[in-house]
């Protein structure tokens, strides 16, 4: 599994792996309160990537993000 440094990068290799094949992808976000962070994740079968945060302005850019993930997840085209 690997770790994106920053959010914009977790984001370009998040959308590419929902664009190439959304049926099969699976996106998670777990809290752990214990360490105060944040963790997405975005799977296929073949690929992971994670981002872990502690910031809490990286908010509204995970909500938008999550947002465009139901989007590509739900779409029919």
């Amino acid at each position: 599994m690997v770790y994106a440094k920053t959010f914009e990068d977790f984001e370009v290799a998040a959308e590419a792996m929902l664009l190439d094949n959304p049926e099969k992808c699976r996106y998670s976000m777990k809290y752990s309160h214990s360490k105060k962070a944040l963790v997405l994740k975005v799977t296929n079968n073949e690929k992971c990537v994670q981002y872990k945060t502690e910031n809490q302005p990286d908010l509204k850019k995970i909500e938008k993000f999550t947002g465009n993930v139901m989007n590509h997840i739900t779409n029919k085209d």
